[in-house]
């Protein structure tokens, strides 16, 4: 058996997979969110430990311990935390991947002309997105000697371990804004850029690798969860791609052993794993609003009471009657990267109706991952995870504007499969091949005439947005 720490933004899961890649116990513990004022948001260190710990201890009870063969973590990559590297006490409160309150620095740095050689060489851009500035916003606010930093994954394995490992891995590291993608270790200059001191930060080694033990069991993969997630729909060879949709959405492209610049328009270089001694690197693009549109629906305006209904509402039309709906609440991700851009409902008649509207916003989905898709180009199959991958009239759509095949994998925990895919492979538990089957397979039935129609339509309303 497997474990395979899924440490969310939203809540702590731990998940046990036996030898055929199937998931036989689960435990979960939602986790609290903190807006201490507007655009800020925090978790609680402690709080996360807990809970973790709480589905760990349910799901080895579960399953048994005597029949744990090793232990994967998977994470919310970019959230920071910080801690006394000798009580192993939080020293603040974690800053998630989702806070803002360093986007002035961020600007400091950009007007300073930073930007190109922390692109250069992280292959990110800078926002307040990536760990950096919340790492050195919090050193210039915790003044003691023994302070340390890491990501969540670091900060579970400290705790895992009681202190005894201090390391990430590379699909972490990479999402730091400190990482060189080109050299696998924390950049110098970029370190003395953010202030940010080398032995404050955990070591780096291979994505598979044995980590440390809790109670005698290795924990021998770490994966961020976007790469997890990659990793688990076995998108190992260059060129294939996943997307997991969830409160956004995420496209990840396997793109080999040599880190390419990306393409531009806001889509990121990042690293995929390190296993075997070898690093594969991926193609990333980022959509801010996927299934937060549909929240919108259900908690904004009351239009429906629950995210199954979107199914059928929007069969129940031919179309969204005219209405395109772009849902920039938070800015526009990838290929855009416009946070200054808003939201927009254009197309509306007296004939619209709310199955219009729900049509409008899966189709927003789509479309967005379509602009990702062109943005990336050469992927022939995209494989599809996540809550709103369960939506069937979405998945035909979204292989409708594509152009190409969407696959859905008859696994749903995904990227928890991955983490422990990770482990079990380097603890010799899974081989070198391990099982994955399609559930699902969506192909495109769009004319070419109504799928360039219907790109056009989107890109239009985009415009107006930006």
């Amino acid at each position: 058996m497997i474990l395979a720490i899924d440490s969310g933004t939203t809540s702590c899961r731990t998940l046990a997979f036996d030898a055929s890649g199937r998931c036989v116990a689960l435990a979960q513990q939602e986790l609290t969110q903190h807006y201490p004022q507007p655009g800020w948001v925090e978790h609680d260190p402690e709080e996360i430990w807990r809970a973790q710990k709480a589905t760990l201890d349910s799901v080895v009870a579960q399953v048994g311990k005597q029949n744990i063969q090793a232990i994967g973590i998977t994470n919310q990559r970019e959230t920071v935390v910080a801690w006394d590297k000798h009580t192993g006490e939080p020293l603040a409160p974690a800053i998630v991947w989702q806070c803002r309150r360093t986007g002035e620095r961020c600007q400091q740095l950009k007007d300073a002309g930073h930007e190109a050689l922390i692109r250069a060489k992280t292959g990110l851009l800078l926002d307040p997105y990536f760990s950096g500035t919340k790492i050195q916003w919090l050193s210039q606010r915790i003044p003691i000697e023994n302070a340390v930093f890491g990501t969540i994954d670091t900060w579970l394995l400290w705790k895992l371990t009681h202190g005894k490992s201090f390391a990430t891995d590379p699909s972490n590291a990479s999402r730091t804004l400190l990482y060189n993608l080109y050299t696998n270790d924390w950049d110098e200059e970029l370190l003395g850029l953010f202030g940010v001191a080398r032995a404050s930060l955990p070591t780096i080694q291979p994505s598979g690798s044995v980590f440390g033990h809790w109670d005698a069991i290795p924990i021998c993969g770490i994966l961020g969860d976007q790469q997890a997630a990659l990793y688990g729909q076995q998108c190992t060879e260059p060129g294939m791609a996943k997307c997991t949709y969830g409160t956004g959405c995420f496209l990840l492209k396997n793109a080999g052993l040599v880190p390419l610049s990306p393409p531009g328009g806001g889509i990121l270089q990042t690293v995929a794993w390190e296993k075997n001694g070898e690093l594969t690197y991926a193609i990333e693009g980022a959509v801010f609003v996927a299934g937060a549109a549909v929240q919108w629906l259900r908690d904004g305006l009351g239009l429906i009471e629950s995210a199954t209904e979107t199914e059928a509402l929007a069969r129940s039309v031919p179309d969204s009657g005219g209405v395109v709906f772009v849902p920039a609440f938070t800015g526009l991700g990838a290929p855009y990267w416009n946070p200054e851009a808003r939201g927009l409902i254009c197309g509306l008649t007296r004939g619209t109706t709310k199955a219009h509207l729900v049509y409008a916003t899966l189709e927003a989905i789509a479309q967005q991952n379509a602009d990702l898709l062109e943005a990336m180009s050469g992927i022939q199959t995209l494989r599809v995870d996540g809550g709103a991958s369960r939506n069937n009239f979405l998945m035909q759509l979204q292989a409708d504007l594509l152009g190409i095949p969407v696959e859905r994998p008859a696994e749903t925990e995904i990227t928890a499969f991955g983490a422990a895919l990770m482990a079990g492979q380097a603890a010799d538990f899974f081989g070198d091949t391990a099982p994955w089957r399609a559930e699902r397979v969506f192909t495109p039935q769009f004319t070419e005439g109504e799928r360039a129609y219907r790109r056009e339509t989107w890109r239009q309303a985009v415009l107006r947005t930006l």
